[in-house]
């Protein structure tokens, strides 16, 4: 911790990979300006961001600005709130006031939303300076990042692979120090599986725990907001910012919210854990498994008891199809006729099948989903815990989504990536945590999922394996190359 705080000594790309909670802190103490912080991210993103493609807009003279004003207060020795000029990224699914938000879609180039989402709205009172908007799939529909509007993102592992989606950007700029902390969302892994690829940690709150309104999207009833950064730390910072009810998402969970931070001081005692390698239906690489399984074995070393158990639920895709399908033509089935050759080929697919789905189709998914909902958490009255695989590969080729999974054949819409939806149909949290590298050096996750509503539960998890298996300091070699200047 000493070594952390010596802000004096540090190297400009030094700060690209210091903790926010430390930079907050290190700010207040006047260690590090935030002009100086927030133009040392700039310069990295200038010099990366041709290459990975984090970034669909970077706001340079919006950050200096705010930069300037927060080392302002800082100098006046205001009361200064928690996340006082500490520079983020934020998804471009989600609105900022005054920034461009194109949703990664060439429709919305020159969209600048007059107000921001909530959690925006709470990040920018809480002292947050926003370096840009993350590229994502056109309106986030697809679990990789590609579009019109920009190159395709690309895993800072790797650039010649994927980083995931759709919150891709997102887990790049953190993993690649162009940012410390991200804002994302999750509909079906979009925190998760980004997180997994990349290396970094991802958490997809309990849903309803940050109000989803002011973005770009659909998915009501499963999607939630939540951090992407290097540390577990830095997602509580963030999620204990962001989290609390608002009256304009009808979903959202009213109540005080918990402080998350503080639910960190608590350690995790004798939990029983659940291992399943496969939820019951997945097909997954042997290598992920085994790293996987290796990850799961850790909390025994940390005195809980880890059985391998599965939840006895159905595949939860044929549920999740029709809502989500019929939610995204709901929301921008117009664009069918008003710009459908300006769509990219997976969303004009995904607007016409929604088109599709019948009423009664959707009556028998949401009935299907209350059952699901049911034996989850059933089975979760057996455990307090349950570790998966985040996905079922590697991070696979640009644009080459793997057919084939250990000798089987997979679809390629969720075959790669069919860990995660089942929690965003029960509304639990979960997070992904970094576990391992493959063979030819691609990061691996695992998946901790809570009961609904234990968010600090998964925090705490997730730092007990952060601490026995630390990742903070596994740097991708494209980002090493550009650590200092």
């Amino acid at each position: 911790m000493a070594d952390q705080e010596k802000g004096l000594h540090m190297m400009p790309g030094e700060l690209a990979f210091t903790p926010a909670w430390n930079l907050a802190k290190m700010i207040r103490r006047r260690e590090v300006s935030p002009v100086e912080l927030v133009d040392d991210l700039l310069e990295r993103i200038s010099r990366l961001n041709p290459t990975l493609n984090a970034y669909l807009t970077v706001c340079e003279d919006e950050a200096r600005s705010a930069a300037r004003e927060a080392e302002r207060k800082v100098m006046k020795e205001e009361d200064l709130p928690p996340l006082h000029g500490v520079p983020i990224s934020v998804k471009d699914l989600i609105f900022t006031k005054g920034i461009r938000t194109t949703g990664g879609s060439l429709i919305h180039k020159d969209f600048i939303p007059d107000e921001d989402g909530v959690a925006v709205e709470r990040l920018r009172r809480a002292g947050a300076i926003i370096l840009g908007k993350t590229n994502t799939p056109e309106l986030g529909q697809s679990s990789t990042t590609e579009n019109r509007f920009g190159k395709d993102c690309c895993n800072p592992w790797n650039p010649e692979r994927t980083c995931g989606g759709s919150s891709g950007g997102a887990a790049v700029a953190v993993a690649s120090g162009l940012g410390p902390l991200a804002l994302g969302s999750d509909g079906g892994g979009s925190i998760r599986v980004p997180a997994g690829f990349c290396g970094v940690y991802g958490v997809k709150p309990t849903h309803g725990r940050v109000p989803l309104y002011g973005g770009f999207g659909s998915m009501p009833l499963f999607a939630t907001m939540g951090p992407i950064s290097r540390t577990v730390r830095d997602a509580a910072f963030m999620l204990t910012v962001i989290s609390g009810h608002d009256p304009r998402d009808p979903c959202s969970i009213r109540g005080n919210s918990p402080d998350f931070l503080t639910a960190l001081e608590d350690r995790i005692r004798e939990l029983r854990i659940a291992w399943s390698p496969d939820l019951g239906f997945a097909r997954v690489d042997p290598e992920v498994r085994a790293i996987a399984l290796a990850g799961a074995r850790v909390f025994e070393s940390l005195g809980c008891n880890v059985e391998e158990a599965t939840p006895d639920i159905e595949e939860p895709f044929p549920i999740f199809a029709p809502i989500v399908l019929a939610d995204e033509y709901t929301v921008s089935g117009e664009l069918l006729e008003e710009a459908v050759d300006e769509l990219v080929p997976y969303v004009k697919s995904t607007l016409l099948a929604g088109k599709q789905v019948m009423g009664y189709q959707y009556s028998q998914a949401l009935r299907a989903l209350e059952r699901f909902k049911l034996r989850m958490a059933l089975f979760f009255d057996g455990f307090d815990l349950l570790l998966t695989p985040s996905t079922a590969v590697v991070a696979f080729p640009l644009g080459k989504r793997p057919r084939e999974i250990d000798g089987k054949p997979v679809g390629t819409l969720w075959g790669s990536f069919p860990f995660t939806v089942a929690f965003n149909l029960s509304g639990q949290p979960a997070a992904s945590v970094p576990c391992g590298f493959s063979s030819d050096g691609l990061p691996v996750g695992l998946q901790i999922v809570a009961r609904w509503g234990e968010e600090a539960t998964v925090l705490q998890a997730s730092a007990a394996f952060e601490e026995a298996r630390p990742w903070r300091d596994k740097i991708p070699p494209v980002a090493q190359i550009h650590t200092t200047t």
